[in-house]
């Protein structure tokens, strides 16, 4: 089957859809499906534009709005995961991965889906040492902080997925696995983006996180985007016994999606001609779910997946042949993605702008649906949970400085930083991009990959490289040298409850836009969403 590949979309939906038309009209070539590797920027309203961490001259509606109401169709099934210019309130109602509108699909925080037979996987987010042990503890209103740190990378995620065995097809990163580009041309990479010299030269550059599922997942191809270049790379991997068959991994970066920028690629993956259309759970995938529900921490404390050092009596969640088994008998062996895609949130109208709408933390009744189903834990409604529990216990300690001092009358300060100026500031973890460059092509394609030329993605690969032991990136690299002592893995109730002290977010009914039995928490200051955010992209 032929699957187009795109890179950062940034909203610009009705834009991708209409290439790929072109090239059906002039060329003939249809797509079965489209992957979309991160900064998909799907944008329901103005809040939504609040909740990414973008320039202000950044923030535009878009398209994605007229696909979510229903006024238009994705015309092939789209899979995309999150980068890090994304309306992140949006995604996390999904920390699970479903249905953004129809015939558009996220996978979440880490996922594994499979399509006519072909297994796709994904890590949403890009890597940042300093949140990466972290649990998934953000949730509107966004602070500073947290309106960047809800796309970063964790753990767990890729503890997750290194847990699977069975082979992987396709597998999409925003950022690149570090050290990828050592396989590919890494001096005509030089040439058109020199800054990014320094780090290529220190082995620094992308993210050690996805190096590491490289490596551990093998899969036969891997995309990834957020450099805005296109690059092309095959790696050969090491195998670990003379009975294991060689395996390699073609590699490639897609620029953004712009006017005469090569965005989009399109392959032919050989597939199970006996499967349907629809797209399918991955059933190891579900019970790897299972095995780590235990594992969910939705704190800011710092701590580590499980490893054969002494400190976990469990270190392996692989899982076996019986527990797949299980979960097929589940399923009555219907793995068929429900299409039960709900809009929970009001949908931007042109004539009826909204400057001042409120972000909400949303619980997805897509979420509730699949975590009860499954037996897994819904995040969202567990962070929710923890910040009424701390409510009750400030509530009592309240009533108890009250009855001490009746005559504290100052006025409450507000939990949330009302102090702008970090929106508008330098951000320490930007990688700056050069727009007007990246036009040449670093993948050595034989034809122009336009609508005029289809391209072809077996040109796009000259050598081959083994990669070293020396290469090789321990998840050590994915940790602060400043950090604390290491914490054992697991996370007591107490830490979850002493770590989310903020004042909890009520719960709010449904509304006129069709969101009865939605669980929501209403954000108390809106300051942090007022300031106009001047900062570089990330």
């Amino acid at each position: 089957m032929k699957v187009a590949v795109a890179g950062c979309c940034h909203g610009a939906l009705d834009k991708l859809y209409e290439t790929l038309e072109l090239l059906q009209r002039r060329h003939g070539v249809r797509p079965d499906l489209l992957l979309c590797c991160g900064d998909f920027q799907a944008v329901r309203n103005e809040a939504d534009l609040r909740c990414m961490a973008v320039p202000a001259k950044y923030r535009h509606m878009q398209s994605f709005y007229r696909y979510y109401s229903g006024e238009k169709k994705a015309p092939v099934l789209t899979v995309f995961i999150g980068g890090n210019h994304e309306a992140s309130n949006h995604l996390q109602e999904l920390p699970y991965g479903g249905w953004v509108a129809p015939n558009i699909y996220y996978l979440g925080y880490a996922g594994v889906v499979r399509f006519r037979g072909v297994r796709i996987g994904g890590i949403s987010g890009i890597f940042k040492s300093h949140d990466y042990r972290k649990g998934h503890f953000e949730c509107p209103p966004y602070n500073q902080q947290t309106i960047r740190s809800a796309y970063h990378v964790r753990n767990i995620e890729v503890f997750k997925l290194k847990q699977l065995k069975r082979p992987m097809d396709i597998f999409m990163s925003h950022d690149w696995p570090r050290s990828i580009y050592h396989y590919g041309n890494k001096k005509q990479l030089l040439k058109m983006k020199s800054f990014f010299r320094q780090e290529v030269e220190s082995n620094t550059l992308g993210s050690p996180a996805a190096s590491e599922l490289l490596q551990h997942l093998k899969p036969t191809y891997w995309f990834s985007a957020h450099l805005h270049v296109k690059f092309a790379a095959f790696m050969q991997h090491q195998t670990n016994s003379k009975e294991e068959l060689p395996k390699a991994t073609k590699f490639l970066a897609l620029d953004k999606c712009l006017p005469h920028r090569d965005f989009l690629q399109i392959i032919d993956v050989e597939h199970d001609p006996a499967a349907g259309d629809s797209l399918e759970y991955d059933a190891e995938w579900i019970a790897v779910l299972k095995a780590t529900n235990s594992l969910i921490n939705v704190t800011q404390s710092l701590w580590n997946m499980p490893e054969n050092n002494g400190l976990h009596a469990k270190w392996d969640y692989s899982v076996t042949e019986e527990a797949i088994k299980e979960v097929l008998e589940e399923l009555n062996h219907n793995l068929k993605i429900p299409c039960n895609f709900t809009l929970t949130a009001a949908c931007y109208d042109p004539s009826k702008p909204q400057k001042n709408m409120e972000p909400v933390h949303t619980i997805n009744p897509q979420t509730t649906e699949f975590c009860a189903q499954f037996g897994l834990t819904d995040i969202n409604d567990r962070i929710q949970q923890v910040k009424e529990e701390g409510s009750v216990r400030e509530y009592e300690e309240e009533e108890e400085e009250e009855e001490m001092d009746s005559t504290g009358s100052a006025e409450e300060p507000s939990e949330y930083n009302t102090d702008n100026s970090g929106l508008s500031s330098i951000n320490p973890d930007e990688i700056m991009l050069d727009d007007e460059g990246g036009d040449e092509d670093l993948s050595t394609c034989s034809v122009d990959p336009s609508p005029d030329h289809p391209p072809e993605f077996s040109a796009s690969f000259s050598d081959i490289r083994i990669m070293p032991d020396s290469m090789a990136v321990s998840s050590d690299d994915a940790m602060d040298s400043n950090n604390e002592e290491l914490e054992k893995s697991g996370v007591s109730k107490q830490a979850e409850e002493k770590s989310l002290n903020e004042r909890p977010l009520k719960r709010i009914g449904g509304n006129e836009n069709g969101n009865t039995g939605i669980k929501k928490i209403k954000r108390r200051n809106q300051a942090i969403y007022a300031a106009e955010d001047e900062d570089k992209t990330e």
